[in-house]
């Protein structure tokens, strides 16, 4: 079974992917100019579930900023 489910929904219809604990799943999302990276994964060491969270600056490439990690202790 999945520990980690992601969605997109485009001009085509939409689309889902699985991940596994060990995989992990990693997202993007892209304009031009800006953009957004989610990679989510699982700590063996704390057992929690981590999202990390990075602005880009899109499909044209450059700059990008960490934006954070969080658990769902930050809910």
């Amino acid at each position: 079974m999945a520990h980690f489910y992601g969605g997109v929904q485009g001009s085509k219809g939409e689309s889902t992917r699985l991940g596994e604990k060990k995989s992990g799943l990693t997202t993007f999302a892209n304009g031009w100019n800006l953009g957004v990276d989610v990679r989510l994964r699982y700590c063996e060491d704390t057992k929690e579930d981590i999202a990390e969270v990075t602005l880009t600056s899109g499909s044209k490439g450059g700059k990008s900023k960490f934006l954070g990690r969080f658990t769902d202790k930050d809910i």
